[in-house]
Protein backbone atom coordinates (compact mmCIF):
# COMPACT_ATOMS: atom_id res chain seq x y z
CA UNK A 1 0.00 0.00 0.00
CA UNK A 2 2.82 2.34 0.92
CA UNK A 3 4.61 1.42 -2.31
CA UNK A 4 1.49 2.36 -4.33
CA UNK A 5 1.15 5.63 -2.41
CA UNK A 6 4.82 6.51 -3.04
CA UNK A 7 4.49 5.71 -6.73
CA UNK A 8 1.39 7.92 -6.95
CA UNK A 9 3.26 10.79 -5.29
CA UNK A 10 6.13 10.40 -7.77
CA UNK A 11 3.70 10.42 -10.75
CA UNK A 12 1.93 13.53 -9.44
CA UNK A 13 5.24 15.29 -8.89
CA UNK A 14 6.40 14.45 -12.43
CA UNK A 15 3.13 15.69 -13.91
CA UNK A 16 3.35 18.91 -11.90
CA UNK A 17 6.93 19.41 -13.09
CA UNK A 18 5.90 18.80 -16.70
CA UNK A 19 3.07 21.32 -16.41
CA UNK A 20 5.37 23.95 -14.90
CA UNK A 21 7.97 23.34 -17.61
CA UNK A 22 5.28 23.58 -20.31
CA UNK A 23 4.00 26.82 -18.81
CA UNK A 24 7.51 28.25 -18.84
CA UNK A 25 7.98 27.18 -22.46
CA UNK A 26 4.66 28.72 -23.42
CA UNK A 27 5.70 31.87 -21.62
CA UNK A 28 8.93 31.98 -23.62
CA UNK A 29 7.26 31.60 -27.01
CA UNK A 30 4.20 33.78 -26.25
CA UNK A 31 3.79 36.51 -28.85
CA UNK A 32 2.87 39.90 -27.39
CA UNK A 33 -0.32 41.50 -28.65
CA UNK A 34 -0.67 45.09 -29.81
CA UNK A 35 -2.44 45.87 -26.53
CA UNK A 36 0.63 44.64 -24.62
CA UNK A 37 3.20 46.19 -26.96
CA UNK A 38 1.99 48.92 -29.35
CA UNK A 39 5.54 49.32 -30.61
CA UNK A 40 5.19 46.14 -32.73
CA UNK A 41 6.08 47.39 -36.22
CA UNK A 42 3.34 47.70 -38.86
CA UNK A 43 3.09 44.78 -41.31
CA UNK A 44 3.63 46.91 -44.47
CA UNK A 45 1.03 44.77 -46.23
CA UNK A 46 -1.59 42.10 -45.76
CA UNK A 47 -5.31 42.12 -46.57
CA UNK A 48 -6.27 44.37 -43.65
CA UNK A 49 -3.65 46.96 -44.61
CA UNK A 50 -4.55 47.00 -48.31
CA UNK A 51 -8.29 47.19 -47.57
CA UNK A 52 -7.68 50.19 -45.33
CA UNK A 53 -5.58 51.77 -48.06
CA UNK A 54 -8.35 51.17 -50.61
CA UNK A 55 -10.84 52.84 -48.29
CA UNK A 56 -8.41 55.73 -47.89
CA UNK A 57 -8.22 56.13 -51.67
CA UNK A 58 -12.05 56.31 -51.81
CA UNK A 59 -12.08 59.02 -49.12
CA UNK A 60 -9.27 60.93 -50.79
CA UNK A 61 -11.08 60.76 -54.16
CA UNK A 62 -14.36 62.10 -52.75
CA UNK A 63 -12.91 64.78 -50.42
CA UNK A 64 -9.52 66.06 -51.57
CA UNK A 65 -10.28 65.14 -55.19
CA UNK A 66 -13.56 67.05 -55.19
CA UNK A 67 -11.87 70.06 -53.62
CA UNK A 68 -9.02 70.27 -56.13
CA UNK A 69 -11.66 70.24 -58.88
CA UNK A 70 -12.75 73.63 -57.49
CA UNK A 71 -11.25 75.48 -60.46
CA UNK A 72 -14.19 74.29 -62.60
CA UNK A 73 -16.70 75.60 -60.06
CA UNK A 74 -14.78 78.90 -59.70
CA UNK A 75 -14.99 79.56 -63.44
CA UNK A 76 -18.67 78.56 -63.67
CA UNK A 77 -19.69 80.67 -60.68
CA UNK A 78 -17.83 83.73 -61.99
CA UNK A 79 -19.35 83.49 -65.46
CA UNK A 80 -22.85 82.06 -64.80
CA UNK A 81 -24.20 81.64 -61.25
CA UNK A 82 -22.52 84.38 -59.18
CA UNK A 83 -21.66 87.08 -61.70
CA UNK A 84 -22.32 89.85 -59.15
CA UNK A 85 -19.63 88.47 -56.79
CA UNK A 86 -15.93 89.26 -57.20
CA UNK A 87 -13.26 86.71 -58.11
CA UNK A 88 -11.71 87.08 -54.65
CA UNK A 89 -15.06 86.57 -52.89
CA UNK A 90 -15.84 83.42 -54.87
CA UNK A 91 -12.31 82.15 -54.16
CA UNK A 92 -13.20 82.20 -50.44
CA UNK A 93 -15.59 79.29 -51.05
CA UNK A 94 -12.76 77.20 -52.47
CA UNK A 95 -10.24 78.33 -49.87
CA UNK A 96 -12.65 77.39 -47.07
CA UNK A 97 -12.83 73.90 -48.56
CA UNK A 98 -9.05 73.66 -48.86
CA UNK A 99 -8.36 74.94 -45.35
CA UNK A 100 -11.12 73.10 -43.51
CA UNK A 101 -9.92 69.81 -44.97
CA UNK A 102 -6.88 70.28 -42.71
CA UNK A 103 -7.83 72.93 -40.09
CA UNK A 104 -9.69 70.64 -37.61
CA UNK A 105 -6.64 68.35 -37.53
CA UNK A 106 -5.52 69.36 -34.03
CA UNK A 107 -8.85 68.07 -32.70
CA UNK A 108 -9.53 65.20 -35.09
CA UNK A 109 -5.99 63.87 -34.78
CA UNK A 110 -6.37 63.59 -31.01
CA UNK A 111 -9.85 62.07 -31.38
CA UNK A 112 -8.29 59.44 -33.67
CA UNK A 113 -5.56 58.65 -31.11
CA UNK A 114 -8.28 58.14 -28.47
CA UNK A 115 -9.93 55.46 -30.62
CA UNK A 116 -12.94 57.19 -32.18
CA UNK A 117 -12.10 56.66 -35.85
CA UNK A 118 -15.26 54.70 -36.75
CA UNK A 119 -17.53 57.23 -35.05
CA UNK A 120 -15.76 60.12 -36.79
CA UNK A 121 -16.14 58.43 -40.17
CA UNK A 122 -19.86 57.81 -39.63
CA UNK A 123 -20.51 61.42 -38.57
CA UNK A 124 -18.49 62.74 -41.49
CA UNK A 125 -20.45 60.56 -43.92
CA UNK A 126 -23.76 62.06 -42.77
CA UNK A 127 -22.60 65.71 -42.83
CA UNK A 128 -20.70 65.36 -46.10
CA UNK A 129 -23.70 63.84 -47.88
CA UNK A 130 -26.02 66.52 -46.50
CA UNK A 131 -23.65 69.34 -47.56
CA UNK A 132 -23.38 67.86 -51.06
CA UNK A 133 -27.13 67.73 -51.60
CA UNK A 134 -27.70 71.19 -50.10
CA UNK A 135 -25.16 72.71 -52.49
CA UNK A 136 -27.41 71.68 -55.38
CA UNK A 137 -30.18 73.86 -53.92
CA UNK A 138 -28.03 76.99 -53.43
CA UNK A 139 -28.81 80.17 -55.36
CA UNK A 140 -27.00 82.98 -53.53
CA UNK A 141 -23.35 83.56 -52.62
CA UNK A 142 -23.81 83.20 -48.85
CA UNK A 143 -25.61 79.88 -49.39
CA UNK A 144 -22.70 78.49 -51.41
CA UNK A 145 -20.27 79.81 -48.79
CA UNK A 146 -22.11 78.00 -45.98
CA UNK A 147 -22.89 74.72 -47.79
CA UNK A 148 -20.07 74.16 -50.27
CA UNK A 149 -17.45 76.09 -48.32
CA UNK A 150 -18.12 75.66 -44.59
CA UNK A 151 -20.21 72.48 -44.17
CA UNK A 152 -18.47 70.62 -46.97
CA UNK A 153 -15.05 71.58 -45.62
CA UNK A 154 -15.82 70.64 -42.02
CA UNK A 155 -17.24 67.25 -43.04
CA UNK A 156 -14.21 66.42 -45.18
CA UNK A 157 -11.77 67.77 -42.60
CA UNK A 158 -13.31 65.76 -39.79
CA UNK A 159 -12.16 62.54 -41.45
CA UNK A 160 -9.24 63.36 -43.77
CA UNK A 161 -6.53 63.63 -41.08
CA UNK A 162 -7.76 60.45 -39.28
CA UNK A 163 -7.70 58.73 -42.69
CA UNK A 164 -4.02 59.64 -43.17
CA UNK A 165 -3.19 58.64 -39.57
CA UNK A 166 -5.00 55.31 -40.00
CA UNK A 167 -2.87 54.42 -43.03
CA UNK A 168 0.32 55.29 -41.13
CA UNK A 169 -0.63 52.54 -38.62
CA UNK A 170 -0.30 49.90 -41.33
CA UNK A 171 2.86 50.96 -43.19
CA UNK A 172 6.43 51.98 -42.29
CA UNK A 173 8.93 51.17 -45.05
CA UNK A 174 6.16 51.50 -47.64
CA UNK A 175 4.51 54.49 -45.95
CA UNK A 176 5.59 57.09 -48.56
CA UNK A 177 4.29 54.82 -51.31
CA UNK A 178 1.01 54.33 -49.40
CA UNK A 179 0.63 58.09 -49.01
CA UNK A 180 1.36 58.48 -52.71
CA UNK A 181 -1.42 56.00 -53.51
CA UNK A 182 -3.87 57.85 -51.24
CA UNK A 183 -2.91 61.07 -52.96
CA UNK A 184 -3.49 59.36 -56.31
CA UNK A 185 -7.12 59.03 -55.24
CA UNK A 186 -7.26 62.82 -54.90
CA UNK A 187 -5.72 63.28 -58.34
CA UNK A 188 -8.20 60.86 -59.90
CA UNK A 189 -11.01 62.84 -58.30
CA UNK A 190 -9.46 66.02 -59.64
CA UNK A 191 -9.56 64.47 -63.12
CA UNK A 192 -13.00 62.84 -63.00
CA UNK A 193 -15.05 65.63 -61.39
CA UNK A 194 -14.13 68.41 -63.87
CA UNK A 195 -14.77 66.10 -66.83
CA UNK A 196 -18.12 65.03 -65.37
CA UNK A 197 -18.97 68.65 -64.55
CA UNK A 198 -18.29 69.74 -68.11
CA UNK A 199 -20.11 66.74 -69.63
CA UNK A 200 -23.21 66.67 -67.41
CA UNK A 201 -23.85 70.40 -67.10
CA UNK A 202 -25.37 70.95 -70.60
CA UNK A 203 -27.74 67.97 -70.31
CA UNK A 204 -28.61 67.74 -66.59
CA UNK A 205 -28.14 71.32 -65.46
CA UNK A 206 -26.26 72.46 -62.36
CA UNK A 207 -28.59 70.95 -59.74
CA UNK A 208 -28.63 67.39 -61.05
CA UNK A 209 -24.93 67.50 -61.87
CA UNK A 210 -24.18 68.26 -58.22
CA UNK A 211 -26.71 65.65 -57.05
CA UNK A 212 -24.94 63.07 -59.22
CA UNK A 213 -21.69 63.97 -57.45
CA UNK A 214 -23.54 63.63 -54.13
CA UNK A 215 -24.71 60.07 -54.81
CA UNK A 216 -21.25 59.09 -56.01
CA UNK A 217 -19.52 60.59 -52.96
CA UNK A 218 -21.94 58.85 -50.61
CA UNK A 219 -21.13 55.47 -52.20
CA UNK A 220 -17.38 56.11 -51.83
CA UNK A 221 -17.79 57.08 -48.18
CA UNK A 222 -19.73 53.88 -47.51
CA UNK A 223 -16.92 51.80 -49.02
CA UNK A 224 -14.51 53.51 -46.61
CA UNK A 225 -16.84 52.76 -43.68
CA UNK A 226 -16.65 49.05 -44.46
CA UNK A 227 -12.93 48.76 -45.27
CA UNK A 228 -10.93 51.11 -43.02
CA UNK A 229 -9.72 50.01 -39.58
CA UNK A 230 -6.97 51.43 -37.33
CA UNK A 231 -4.29 48.89 -36.37
CA UNK A 232 -3.22 50.20 -32.97
CA UNK A 233 -5.39 50.15 -29.84
CA UNK A 234 -6.69 53.49 -28.51
CA UNK A 235 -4.02 55.43 -26.68
CA UNK A 236 -6.36 56.39 -23.86
CA UNK A 237 -6.10 59.65 -21.97
CA UNK A 238 -2.41 59.36 -21.15
CA UNK A 239 -0.34 62.51 -21.44
CA UNK A 240 0.93 63.40 -24.88
CA UNK A 241 4.68 63.34 -25.43
CA UNK A 242 5.29 66.95 -26.49
CA UNK A 243 9.03 66.61 -27.10
CA UNK A 244 8.58 66.16 -30.85
CA UNK A 245 6.24 69.17 -31.01
CA UNK A 246 8.92 71.56 -29.72
CA UNK A 247 11.63 70.12 -31.97
CA UNK A 248 13.04 72.90 -34.21
CA UNK A 249 13.11 70.48 -37.14
CA UNK A 250 9.41 69.65 -36.77
CA UNK A 251 8.48 73.32 -36.30
CA UNK A 252 10.36 74.41 -39.43
CA UNK A 253 8.85 71.56 -41.44
CA UNK A 254 5.33 72.57 -40.38
CA UNK A 255 6.14 76.17 -41.34
CA UNK A 256 7.30 74.98 -44.77
CA UNK A 257 3.93 73.34 -45.48
CA UNK A 258 2.09 76.49 -44.35
CA UNK A 259 4.13 78.68 -46.71
CA UNK A 260 3.88 76.11 -49.51
CA UNK A 261 0.09 76.08 -49.39
CA UNK A 262 -0.01 79.87 -49.66
CA UNK A 263 1.04 79.41 -53.29
CA UNK A 264 0.75 75.75 -54.28
CA UNK A 265 -2.87 75.73 -55.50
CA UNK A 266 -2.95 79.20 -57.04
CA UNK A 267 -2.29 78.09 -60.62
CA UNK A 268 -4.79 75.23 -60.31
CA UNK A 269 -7.50 77.52 -58.90
CA UNK A 270 -7.21 80.08 -61.70
CA UNK A 271 -6.04 77.88 -64.59
CA UNK A 272 -9.40 77.95 -66.40
CA UNK A 273 -9.84 81.72 -66.12
CA UNK A 274 -6.25 82.46 -67.10
CA UNK A 275 -6.56 80.17 -70.13
CA UNK A 276 -9.69 81.97 -71.29
CA UNK A 277 -7.95 85.33 -70.81
CA UNK A 278 -5.39 84.46 -73.53
CA UNK A 279 -8.01 83.20 -75.96
CA UNK A 280 -8.07 79.45 -75.29
CA UNK A 281 -11.59 78.31 -76.14
CA UNK A 282 -13.94 77.64 -73.25
CA UNK A 283 -14.49 73.97 -74.14
CA UNK A 284 -10.76 73.26 -73.72
CA UNK A 285 -10.15 75.64 -70.80
CA UNK A 286 -12.65 73.73 -68.65
CA UNK A 287 -10.64 70.51 -69.12
CA UNK A 288 -7.36 72.10 -68.02
CA UNK A 289 -8.14 71.38 -64.35
CA UNK A 290 -8.40 67.69 -65.25
CA UNK A 291 -5.20 67.86 -67.33
CA UNK A 292 -3.23 69.44 -64.47
CA UNK A 293 -4.58 66.87 -62.00
CA UNK A 294 -3.68 64.06 -64.41
CA UNK A 295 -0.04 65.14 -64.57
CA UNK A 296 -0.11 65.70 -60.81
CA UNK A 297 -1.23 62.08 -60.39
CA UNK A 298 1.95 60.94 -62.13
CA UNK A 299 4.00 63.14 -59.82
CA UNK A 300 2.24 61.89 -56.70
CA UNK A 301 2.69 58.20 -57.46
CA UNK A 302 6.20 58.68 -58.82
CA UNK A 303 7.11 60.79 -55.82
CA UNK A 304 5.80 58.11 -53.47
CA UNK A 305 7.88 55.40 -55.16
CA UNK A 306 11.03 57.56 -55.12
CA UNK A 307 10.43 58.54 -51.49
CA UNK A 308 10.61 54.90 -50.38
CA UNK A 309 14.22 54.88 -51.57
CA UNK A 310 15.37 58.46 -51.12
CA UNK A 311 13.10 59.85 -48.40
CA UNK A 312 10.00 62.09 -48.67
CA UNK A 313 11.63 65.42 -47.75
CA UNK A 314 14.43 64.85 -50.24
CA UNK A 315 11.92 64.15 -53.01
CA UNK A 316 9.67 67.08 -52.07
CA UNK A 317 12.55 69.57 -52.08
CA UNK A 318 13.60 68.48 -55.56
CA UNK A 319 9.98 68.69 -56.78
CA UNK A 320 8.98 72.07 -55.34
CA UNK A 321 11.86 74.01 -56.94
CA UNK A 322 10.68 73.36 -60.54
CA UNK A 323 7.08 73.83 -59.33
CA UNK A 324 8.03 77.38 -58.32
CA UNK A 325 9.68 77.94 -61.71
CA UNK A 326 6.59 76.84 -63.67
CA UNK A 327 4.33 78.90 -61.41
CA UNK A 328 6.45 81.96 -62.27
CA UNK A 329 6.17 81.13 -65.98
CA UNK A 330 2.43 80.31 -66.03
CA UNK A 331 1.04 83.89 -66.41
CA UNK A 332 3.53 84.76 -69.16
CA UNK A 333 2.41 82.03 -71.58
CA UNK A 334 0.46 83.53 -74.50
CA UNK A 335 -0.07 80.56 -76.83
CA UNK A 336 -2.23 77.50 -76.30
CA UNK A 337 0.64 75.02 -76.69
CA UNK A 338 3.02 76.81 -74.31
CA UNK A 339 0.26 77.37 -71.74
CA UNK A 340 -0.78 73.71 -71.67
CA UNK A 341 2.87 72.58 -71.51
CA UNK A 342 3.71 74.85 -68.56
CA UNK A 343 0.62 74.06 -66.46
CA UNK A 344 1.06 70.34 -67.16
CA UNK A 345 4.66 70.49 -65.90
CA UNK A 346 3.48 72.52 -62.91
CA UNK A 347 1.06 69.67 -62.11
CA UNK A 348 3.74 67.01 -62.56
CA UNK A 349 6.30 68.60 -60.23
CA UNK A 350 3.76 69.73 -57.62
CA UNK A 351 2.60 66.12 -57.26
CA UNK A 352 5.33 64.97 -54.83
CA UNK A 353 4.67 67.85 -52.39
CA UNK A 354 0.89 67.36 -52.44
CA UNK A 355 1.23 63.60 -52.13
CA UNK A 356 3.95 63.47 -49.47
CA UNK A 357 3.57 66.49 -47.18
CA UNK A 358 2.21 64.27 -44.37
CA UNK A 359 4.64 61.37 -44.91
CA UNK A 360 7.61 62.60 -42.81
CA UNK A 361 5.48 63.50 -39.76
CA UNK A 362 5.02 59.98 -38.27
CA UNK A 363 8.83 59.61 -38.21
CA UNK A 364 9.26 62.81 -36.18
CA UNK A 365 8.00 61.30 -32.90
CA UNK A 366 6.19 58.37 -31.24
CA UNK A 367 3.81 56.41 -33.48
CA UNK A 368 1.10 56.55 -30.77
CA UNK A 369 0.94 60.36 -31.16
CA UNK A 370 0.80 60.26 -34.96
CA UNK A 371 -2.78 61.52 -35.14
CA UNK A 372 -2.17 64.57 -32.95
CA UNK A 373 1.17 65.39 -34.57
CA UNK A 374 -0.27 65.08 -38.09
CA UNK A 375 -3.27 67.13 -37.01
CA UNK A 376 -1.03 69.87 -35.61
CA UNK A 377 0.84 70.10 -38.91
CA UNK A 378 -2.31 70.18 -40.99
CA UNK A 379 -4.08 72.73 -38.79
CA UNK A 380 -1.24 75.21 -39.25
CA UNK A 381 -0.88 74.30 -42.93
CA UNK A 382 -4.61 74.94 -43.40
CA UNK A 383 -4.15 78.63 -42.60
CA UNK A 384 -1.98 78.87 -45.71
CA UNK A 385 -4.61 77.07 -47.78
CA UNK A 386 -7.24 79.47 -46.40
CA UNK A 387 -5.32 82.66 -47.18
CA UNK A 388 -3.62 81.74 -50.47
CA UNK A 389 -6.48 81.78 -53.04
CA UNK A 390 -8.15 85.01 -51.76
CA UNK A 391 -4.77 86.81 -51.75
CA UNK A 392 -4.22 85.64 -55.32
CA UNK A 393 -7.75 86.66 -56.29
CA UNK A 394 -7.22 90.13 -54.81
CA UNK A 395 -3.97 90.52 -56.78
CA UNK A 396 -5.79 89.56 -59.99
CA UNK A 397 -8.51 92.14 -59.35
CA UNK A 398 -5.98 94.86 -58.52
CA UNK A 399 -3.66 94.27 -61.49
CA UNK A 400 -6.23 92.90 -64.00
CA UNK A 401 -3.81 90.13 -64.98
CA UNK A 402 -2.20 87.03 -63.47
CA UNK A 403 1.46 88.09 -63.40
CA UNK A 404 1.61 89.44 -59.83
CA UNK A 405 -0.28 86.36 -58.69
CA UNK A 406 2.26 84.08 -60.36
CA UNK A 407 5.16 85.94 -58.74
CA UNK A 408 3.54 85.75 -55.29
CA UNK A 409 2.67 82.05 -55.58
CA UNK A 410 6.01 81.04 -57.10
CA UNK A 411 7.92 82.85 -54.36
CA UNK A 412 5.93 81.14 -51.61
CA UNK A 413 6.63 77.72 -53.16
CA UNK A 414 10.35 78.50 -53.47
CA UNK A 415 10.54 79.63 -49.84
CA UNK A 416 8.77 76.42 -48.82
CA UNK A 417 11.46 74.35 -50.57
CA UNK A 418 14.15 76.20 -48.63
CA UNK A 419 12.35 75.66 -45.32
CA UNK A 420 11.91 71.93 -46.01
CA UNK A 421 15.62 71.59 -46.71
CA UNK A 422 16.38 73.48 -43.48
CA UNK A 423 14.11 71.19 -41.46
CA UNK A 424 15.96 68.15 -42.80
CA UNK A 425 19.30 69.64 -41.74
CA UNK A 426 17.92 70.47 -38.28
CA UNK A 427 16.60 66.94 -37.83
CA UNK A 428 19.55 64.98 -39.23
CA UNK A 429 22.40 67.49 -39.67
CA UNK A 430 22.63 66.59 -43.37
CA UNK A 431 20.29 67.10 -46.32
CA UNK A 432 20.46 64.05 -48.61
CA UNK A 433 21.79 61.54 -46.10
CA UNK A 434 18.87 59.30 -45.14
CA UNK A 435 15.29 58.37 -45.89
CA UNK A 436 13.38 61.22 -44.26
Amino acid sequence: MSHSSSQLDIDLAERKGSLEEGAKSAEVVAVPTLEQDPSIPPPDGGSRAWLSLFGGVCLSFSTFGYIIAWGSFQAYYETVLLTSSSSSAIAWIGSLQYSLLFLPGLITGRVFDLGYFRQSLAASTVLYTLANFLTAECKKYWQFLLCQGLAFGIAGGWIYIPCVACISHWFVAKRPMAFGIISLGASLGGIVYPIMFRSLLPTLGFQWTVRTFSFMNFALFMIANFTMRPRLPPKGKAAVDFRSFVSPGFAVYVLSTFVGFLGMYTALTFVTLSAESIGIRNSLAFYLVAIVNATSAIGRVGGGVLAVRYGPINVMVLGTIPTALFTYLWPYMTTQASFIAVVSLYGLFSGPFIGLFAAPVPQMGAIQDTGLRTGTQMTIMALGALAGPPISGALIEHTHNFKATGIFAGTMILVAAGLMASSKVLLHKRLFSDKL
